[in-house]
């Protein structure tokens, strides 16, 4: 059986194929087409690609899911709206068919996307609540047996947040947040307000409070705090959150409006500029934000812990990429294993509407877990030449062991290298496949590439990927983190040794690589630990302030346009000319 997953009409637009339950290919609308970060609207060229990966027609599609029902909580929706903005109801409402009008022709939309009739096409469509979507996506693709489950983001389907008991094939859901109390849109209106007011970059928030101390955190308790019973309150008088229609252009950019009132200015001050200077102020706010986002966060798991005695947690949503507070979970709950799926924001709910199908719905029995993130396209190397060749780029091709050798020799001797192999990453992160790569000890590596390669704030931290096997003698915590989603502090004896992965609180953004995930990148990283006696390399995303690169002309497009020093695509390799 052939499943579709997609999430559309709702930021990080997506789709996956689900073949008997298994998880065949999955990728992001950004990556393709208009390559726009966060891209909402309708995910065509997605479908399309999934179904070519997977070497079916639409004719061959069973189910489409989505990952957004319009009848979950909408009595909730009407009366939130009812009492927070009476005068705006009728228009909300009529914004709100409108997005429902368009979920509900999928059929007809998808086959404008095969330039097919409609009448050819006779799969069903199923519409799964936004939050039971994001549960289901890490549950299904743990291999845990049972397990407590917490999803918590801004908003979807007027819920900001779901407990829930996972056992064998079924979930159960145990409690609703509903909307306006969010903990999502509480960050979020920190965010802005410091100045970061582009959709999708909290994380900034997130690797700036490294830098400040928590001296805002009763501030912060009066806007956002943790009542009784796994509920958390918002304060009105300082957020207004986004619903889910006023967050999204249906056509291509994902936005969401100022989420902040008044009563924050006289709280904090003028909320910083975009572009001006980052002071202590806005350091001091984001390491308070963070703080009161931990402990709220942590209550409601032990919360949750108290009612589903499970030693297993799984967690979704877009507050689920916050790295610094999983490693917290890790370290201060009940909860012995956590699982959070790749892609835990929006764009998994794809997935998470097909495996509840075909699990709960459906009722077949699990199948293995998911431990790897590969699951987008690959480009033969004969694709990837005829790239080179168009572009202009002088290039030697080698074999793999050769490959590998000559990429750890660039390493140690300070280069950056473009690295492009495999199926790309599904998901926010690069981990190994679409990747740019460095030395994590050389001096001043961290200032050269946030400025001459990445051209980002001088801030933001990069990953260490490490061999799975070597992590506790560099790291505190023992976690294993293929997704790179737990924020760990370095040991410090090792931290001169990581010196260009090492945050100003000492942590890193962990990536455990394991021989079997991805063989050529574990290979990579242990040719280079032969050479330096360093088990790690610096790992951060293919792309410069856009989606991360998918095809090789894309990746070369990036490497000509910016300061790495080689490109390694394929079993080929090119470098710039100040380096022959």
């Amino acid at each position: 059986m052939n499943i579709i997953g997609i999430n559309a009409f709702h930021p990080d637009s997506s789709a996956c194929l689900i073949v008997d339950g298994k998880l065949i290919a999955a990728i992001a609308e950004e990556r393709l087409g208009k390559r726009v970060k966060h891209v909402a609207g309708f995910p065509s060229e997605a479908i399309k690609k999934v179904c070519s990966i997977g070497n079916i027609g639409p004719q061959d599609i069973h189910y489409v899911t989505i990952g957004h029902n319009k009848w979950s909580n909408f009595s909730h929706k009407v009366l939130n709206l009812a009492t927070s903005s009476p005068l705006k109801v009728p228009n909300r409402i009529l914004n709100s068919m409108s997005l429902h009008r368009n979920v509900s022709s999928l059929k007809s939309m998808i086959a404008q996307t095969f330039e097919l009739d409609e009448g050819k096409l006779s799969f069903k469509v199923k519409n799964i609540e936004h939050h039971l979507s994001h549960l289901a996506s890490s549950y299904y693709c743990s291999d845990f047996e049972d397990a407590a489950g917490f999803s918590y983001d801004g908003s979807g389907d007027n819920v900001s947040g779901m407990y829930a008991k996972c056992s064998g094939n079924k979930i159960e859901i145990i409690k609703k947040i509903y909307m306006p109390h969010s903990l999502g849109s509480f960050y979020t209106a920190i965010c802005q307000f410091i100045g970061f007011d582009q959709f999708g970059e909290e994380y900034k928030v997130m690797g700036l409070g490294a830098f400040g101390k928590p001296v805002f955190l009763p501030d912060m308790r009066k806007i956002a705090s943790y009542k009784t019973n796994g509920e958390y309150h918002i304060s009105s008088e300082y957020i207004h959150p986004s619903s889910d229609e006023s967050i999204v252009n249906m056509v291509d950019n994902a936005n969401v409006k100022k989420m902040y009132t008044d009563k924050l200015i006289d709280l904090f001050g003028k909320p910083r500029i975009r572009g001006s200077e980052i002071t202590q102020r806005e350091m001091d706010l984001a390491a308070s934000c963070q703080l009161n986002f931990e402990e709220i966060t942590l209550q409601c798991v032990n919360w949750l812990a108290d009612q589903v005695p499970s030693k297993n947690i799984i967690t979704a949503g877009g507050c689920a990429l916050n790295g610094v507070c999983n490693a917290k979970i890790r370290e201060a709950t009940r909860f012995k294993n956590s699982y959070i799926q790749c892609a835990a924001s929006d764009d998994g709910t794809a997935i998470g509407s097909a495996q509840y199908v075909w699990h709960h719905i459906l009722k077949n029995p699990r199948n293995e877990g998911v431990d790897h993130a590969y699951f987008g396209p690959e480009y033969s190397d004969e694709s990837i030449e005829k790239s080179l060749i168009k572009s202009n780029l002088p290039y030697v091709r080698f074999s793999e062991s050769e490959l590998l050798k000559q990429t750890a020799k660039y390493l140690n001797s300070g280069k950056v290298i473009g690295w492009y192999q495999g199926r790309s990453e599904w998901g926010p992160r690069a981990l190994g496949n679409r990747s740019i790569l460095a030395h994590p000890g050389w001096p001043k590596m961290k200032e050269t590439i946030n400025l001459k390669i990445k051209r980002r704030e001088s801030f933001r931290p990069f990953a260490p990927s490490i061999l799975e096997d070597r992590v506790s003698d560099y790291f505190e915590q023992d976690i294993r983190s293929p997704f790179m989603m737990h924020v760990v502090k370095i040991r410090e004896l090792k931290r001169v040794e990581l010196a260009a992965v090492c945050h100003e609180d000492f942590t890193g953004r962990l990536h455990t690589v394991k021989r079997s995930q991805n063989r050529l990148y574990y290979d990579l990283i242990s040719e280079f630990c032969a050479l330096s006696g360093t088990p790690v390399v610096l790992n951060t995303s293919f792309n410069e302030n856009e989606p991360i690169v998918d095809t090789p002309d894309q990746a070369i497009s990036c490497f000509q346009r910016n300061d790495v020093d080689v490109l390694c695509i394929g079993n080929f390799i090119s470098l710039k000319n100040r380096n022959k």
